[in-house]
């Protein structure tokens, strides 16, 4: 009976409940979960953890938190059925699930735990739940199956040329449960993954953008349909507005089919001629015609597309995805313009490595599916591609057949080559492909030297791998950082 008690307050606890009788489970042990947990000790709460990862960094944060009274359960069971068995004992005897984004929707501890009426909440759910109640800072949510991070720190560079106390948050950054804890911000700049979504009931974001969608995270989530969802669910509840591509079909759909705020308004991005209601681009300029009381007949020059760092086209997006946000809060259209001219984008995202014997070098390891692949691919005439790594049940067949015209040459390498070797077979047969096999990180070294070899003086030499780097490299920035190592051996010789 306690228990049941228990679960329905739950639905209500906020930073000021008492959290003392609540029993709450955090499942996954990484930076975000260590912060969950953390928070909910500081609470009061009676806090379990568990992880099937059993590392280092998982073994050092579970003796911090077994100091303080926390039970952790660490490393993989044996078997199915001691999975299912461990999962049941542990949400069986909690009043709340707290989960990573790394834990797919249709885990079984996560499954058990719906099976069981508890509450299951993601780190933005959680985090919503311990803003401060007085004057707590207004949330700005992006997403996007790419773009995010930088249309993010754009945002964040925005808010603060518009001298506003903020900092970017949630999938990058500092974790979002102890911004809200221990800082005293006005307004976030939320980078929101998918993988946070699927787990939020009570957020209220004032105003949210989704910048694209295409396929990413099939593996995690199980189907497209199960991806869009999560995704859209970044529009829910919104107070102000609801910022969406108009150039992107889905993102429209996800605000179509969003539950917002009254009065909250759909609004559009272009990189043509905005209409009403609408943010793009008109003669250069980056204008407004959403967020003045004259949209009918003014648009409010608010930056140059001069002022976007670099000006490639998805960057110019991510600029006004980044502005509208920032609009809806009430930024000055000054502010907009002095942020992104200081806004330094983030490694590893269509970065200038060199130019050497008259071939550009460019690091988009950032780059981790087809839908970043291709973007980045279209910015240039002539390209040898470097590609490969974990496909994450991506087909590269739409990549391949889209930009064919202009790819001169292919290194591929990691796992899943002979993915995109059979695409480029059947959609660019006439373009020469090389398989690295190595798959030791000295592997990059050879690829730039097989790369250099197909590049001819006015090529771009693009990676842009369209996967996962986790085969090969510790993550994406590493496999940028030996690329760019491996160009300047290329500038030594």
């Amino acid at each position: 009976m306690g228990t049941s008690v228990s679960r329905s307050n739950a639905l209500d606890l906020n930073r000021s409940s008492d959290w003392s009788s609540i029993r709450v489970a955090v499942a996954g042990l990484g930076i975000a979960g260590y912060s969950c947990a953390d928070a909910l000790l500081q609470l009061g709460a009676q806090v379990t953890v568990i992880d099937d990862a059993s590392g280092e960094p998982q073994q050092e944060r579970a003796e911090i938190l077994r100091t303080l009274g926390v039970e952790v359960h660490l490393g993989e069971p044996d078997s199915a059925h001691e999975a299912a068995r461990r999962g049941l004992d542990v949400v069986g005897a909690v009043d709340v699930l707290v989960v990573s984004p790394g834990l797919p929707p249709r885990s079984g501890i996560i499954t058990a735990a719906q099976g069981l009426g508890i509450p299951v909440w993601g780190e933005l759910e959680l985090a919503w739940r311990l803003r401060s109640r007085h004057d707590p800072a207004a949330w700005l949510c992006v997403t996007g199956t790419n773009g995010k991070t930088t249309a993010t720190l754009m945002l964040e560079s925005i808010l603060r040329a518009a001298g506003r106390r903020t900092t970017a948050a949630g999938n990058i950054g500092k974790p979002l449960v102890d911004i809200v804890m221990h800082d005293d911000m006005e307004v976030l700049a939320i980078e929101v993954g998918a993988p946070q979504l699927p787990f939020v009931q009570s957020m209220s974001p004032l105003a949210s953008v989704c910048l694209n969608f295409a396929d990413d995270h099939l593996d995690h989530f199980g189907d497209r349909e199960a991806y869009f969802w999560a995704k859209s669910r970044v529009f829910e509840q919104c107070q102000v507005a609801a910022v969406y591509d108009v150039d992107e079909p889905d993102t429209r759909l996800m605000v179509e089919n969003a539950d917002v705020i009254e009065g909250c308004r759909a609004v559009g991005i272009t990189r043509g001629v905005p209409d009403i209601g609408m943010l793009g681009i008109v003669d250069g300029l980056l204008v407004d015609r959403a967020f003045v009381e004259q949209r009918r007949d003014f648009a409010q020059e608010i930056a140059s597309v001069s002022d976007v760092h670099p000006a490639a086209p998805h960057n110019v997006s991510n600029a006004l995805g980044a502005a509208a946000l920032a609009r809806a809060y009430g930024v000055h259209p000054d502010a907009v313009r002095a942020g992104l001219q200081t806004f330094e984008p983030a490694a590893h995202r269509i970065a200038d490595v060199a130019t050497v014997s008259g071939v550009r070098y460019i690091d988009d390891s950032k780059a981790t599916n087809t839908h970043a692949a291709a973007t980045s691919l279209r910015a240039h005439e002539s390209v040898v591609w470097i590609a490969g790594g974990m496909a994450k049940g991506q087909s590269f067949d739409d990549l391949v057949a889209s930009v064919a015209d202009r790819i001169r040459g292919v290194v591929l390498l990691g796992v899943d080559a002979p993915v995109l070797a059979a695409a480029l077979a059947r959609h660019a047969p006439d373009v020469p492909v090389i398989i690295i096999d190595r798959t030791d990180t000295g592997a990059m070294c050879e690829t730039v030297v097989a790369a250099a070899g197909l590049a001819e003086p006015g090529d771009v030499v693009l990676l842009a791998p369209g996967c996962a780097s986790w085969d090969m490299f510790d993550n994406y920035a590493q496999r940028g950082d030996l690329f760019a190592r491996a160009v300047r051996d290329l500038e030594d010789r």
